[in-house]
């Protein structure tokens, strides 16, 4: 069954009525009808005299009744003019906090739209009358990165950046006013440059970043599109009634037929006028434009300047042209030539670029009526239903974009959504061993929402009649932290010194007094935490200080003198690894603490760099013999002691030295023994390397001795 879709543009000049039938996703053009205001009842787009807007409603309505039945329900559309966009960014604290819920970024994204909504009350004064009409999210950004989704996401800071559209109530307010006095329900509410944007520029399309003018009678449109949205609306007071004007002074024509002689300029080479004295002229186009160029050249400098001020300053990519004035001779290429931009990236639109539109051959295939057409289409895909909902007891009306939830009427109704949720609980700044710390207050509770008494949240879908009421969440309780819980567990250290477990408590103080760490910590609290860092330390904490005195050097009594051997002391070793006491240790660790074995005599000797004998090697008839003879003497009780004897810490000790001499002949009788032959005469001769010597004759290593018996005869 094909659906009959009636839409009115009523624009400044004139009011146009359309019907279309939509049979699944096509649409059939049925019937378009035009009236003209007889006075000026409206101004920038803006209904200024109900009255007479009405009427001109109704002789529209009753026309197309008398072909097409009765008509209860009708779309409209808000004038572009009268938007307002706004980009607001928020951001908030989101470290020690859950994963973010679905609750939780719509909390942050109405934030944001009402921070877009201050600013749009502070330009304007009155908060109040302006309206949210919907709002798209440009970017996520989670601890500084771009995100595109917060959902399940979590960090130290979280933020959203919207562009949100407002709508002033008196708009809406007037156009209501004028089609119930034509006996006309509005059936759904669209805005003028977004339903032409919807039917010549598809959402994939939207990326790039492109203008549309639609240029009326007294005002023209601009709407700007880019990153997948439209991003501003815009107005400029002069349109084609500027030209017509134009015409009008330099022809001495009537306001009538200067319109019709603009529309002749665009298809004739040549046209023909009666001033108003009665002349007829005949006129060539180009010399008709070459007087009217400065008004061309304001209405083309002033459209540019208006897009550049909306696109920061830059020129779009491509610049499409709709409306009756969109015809205005000229004015492309003075438009290409203003945003320097080539000539075919500025363009005019007619209904012909529309998909899905079948377009009979009776209808005008101009820009004129695209604006009309995208009313009824953009109305019937994406209309914006007027809704009554009650707030806090408070009845308000809103817009139904595609699928109004909770958080709009919120934000309708003026209540702050940040307000909803209960306080953070005040955060405590405290000082441990010097450095500062904040511990933050536990979070605030979420408000609770009820919709026609059941619970909901922000994203809960609102209906015509629908009772929402909020509860504040309660305040976050401040930190309930004990002094325990931020010293990270070090309240003491257990180690094992000499195979025996010991444990060492920390010494901690607030604000100078010694606590026990079980204290809940106070705002501005002071708190040293002391923990015993050296071996040396742990022993005297475990009083074991004596352990200390293996570690000592070795010390005897040497002559009556207190003698100290510094490399002879005990021995540290921590896990298996010599150590100092002035080291450090950790918890577990394994300390053995040794003193030192006793020395021998002969160790004591290398120590003290004595020398307690002397030796050379000889050889005594070819046969090697060690002489040797003692240089030091030691006693201990009276008694002489060895080489190998073990010397014990304390020991008093008597030393004798002699002064080192050198070894003779002789020498060498007490470390042999004398064969006389049994058949001689007792006279022999010393030989010392094959020379004869003496008894007193001094000797030296490798010497080579020798004792000669003379045989008898």
């Amino acid at each position: 069954m094909q659906e009959k879709l009636f839409a009115l543009d009523i624009g400044t000049r004139s009011v146009v009525g359309i019907i279309l039938e939509k049979e699944q996703e096509c649409y059939k053009i049925v019937d378009i009808l035009s009236w003209e205001h007889s006075e000026r009842a409206m101004l920038d787009g803006q209904i200024h005299d109900v009255l007479a807007v009405s009427k001109v409603i109704s002789q529209i309505k009753g026309q197309l009744e008398e072909k097409h039945g009765p008509l209860k329900k009708v779309s409209v559309a808000a004038a572009g003019r009268a938007l307002k966009t706004e980009r607001a960014k928020m951001t908030i604290k989101i470290g020690g906090k859950p994963l973010m819920t679905r609750e939780d970024v719509l909390h942050l994204e109405f934030s944001a739209v009402q921070e877009a909504q201050t600013i749009v009350a502070k330009q304007k004064h009155s908060q109040s009358t302006y309206y949210c009409v919907g709002y798209s999210v440009l970017y996520y950004h989670l601890d500084g990165q771009e995100l595109g989704s917060l959902l399940d996401q979590s960090g130290d800071e979280a933020s959203v950046e919207i562009i949100a559209t407002f709508l002033p109530k008196v708009v809406v307010e007037s156009l209501l006013a004028a089609l119930k006095r034509a006996d006309l329900e509005m059936q759904a509410l669209t805005l003028e440059p977004i339903a032409a944007i919807n039917v010549l520029i598809p959402a994939s399309m939207r990326r790039l970043n492109v203008a549309l003018v639609d240029i009326g009678a007294g005002t023209s449109d601009i709407a700007l599109t880019d990153s997948g949205t439209v991003i501003a609306y815009g107005m400029v007071p002069i349109a084609g009634d500027e030209i017509t004007e134009a015409i009008s002074d330099h022809l001495l024509l009537d306001f009538p037929q200067a319109e019709q002689a603009k529309r002749d300029l665009t298809n004739h080479e040549q046209i023909k006028v009666t001033d108003i004295l009665g002349f007829a002229n005949e006129l060539s186009t180009t010399e008709i434009i070459d007087q009217i160029h400065p008004a061309l050249d304001r209405l083309a400098e002033s459209i540019s300047s208006e897009i550049l001020s909306l696109n920061n300053s830059k020129a779009p990519k491509a610049v499409m042209l709709v409306g009756g004035g969109s015809q205005t001779p000229e004015l492309p290429r003075l438009l290409a030539q203003n945003l320097n931009l080539p000539e075919n990236r500025v363009a005019i639109r007619g209904i012909d670029a529309i998909q899905n539109l079948d377009i009979s051959d009776l209808i005008q295939m101009g820009p004129e009526l695209v604006t009309p057409i995208g009313i009824a289409i953009a109305a019937d895909q994406n209309p914006i239903q007027y809704i009554s909902v009650t707030v806090d007891g408070r009845p308000i009306r809103l817009f139904d974009m595609e699928r109004t939830n909770v958080g709009d009427c919120l934000l309708t109704a003026g209540i702050r959504v940040s307000s909803l949720y209960g306080k953070p609980g005040m955060a405590k700044i405290v000082h441990i061993n010097g450095h500062q710390i904040t511990l933050p207050g536990q979070q605030g509770e979420k408000s609770r929402i009820t919709l026609n008494g059941k619970e909901a949240s922000l994203d809960t879908e609102v209906r015509n009649e629908d009772i929402i009421t909020t509860t504040k969440g309660t305040d976050g309780a401040p930190p309930h932290t004990v002094i325990r819980d931020l010293l990270d567990g070090q309240m003491s250290k257990t180690v094992t010194v000499n195979g025996v477990k010991h444990t060492i408590p920390a010494v901690i103080l607030r604000n100078g007094a010694a606590v026990s760490g079980d204290e809940l910590v106070e705002d501005h609290d002071q708190i040293v935490c002391r923990m015993e860092e050296t071996i040396q330390g742990l022993l005297k904490a475990i009083q074991l200080p004596e352990l200390l005195t293996y570690l000592e050097p070795f010390s005897i009594q040497l002559n009556g003198q207190d003698t100290q051997i510094r490399t002879l002391t005990g021995r540290i070793t921590k896990n298996g690894l010599e150590t100092k006491p002035a080291y450090s240790f950790d918890e577990g660790d394994e300390i053995v603490i040794k003193p030192i074995d006793p020395p021998a005599l002969g160790e004591i000797c290398n120590e003290l760099k004595i020398q307690p004998s002397c030796s050379i090697p000889v050889f005594f008839e070819d046969e090697k013999i060690v002489l040797s003879r003692k240089l030091a003497e030691f006693r201990r009780d009276g008694v002489i002691m060895e080489d190998d004897d073990k010397i014990f810490a304390g020991d008093s000790l008597t030393l004798i030295q002699q002064k080192p001499e050198p070894f003779i002949f002789q020498d060498i009788f007490r470390h042999i023994d004398i064969h006389i032959p049994a058949q001689g005469n007792n006279r022999f001769t010393l030989i010392k390397n094959e020379q004869e010597t003496t008894f007193h004759e001094t000797i030296y290593p490798g010497d080579r001795l020798k004792i000669h018996w003379p045989a008898t005869v």
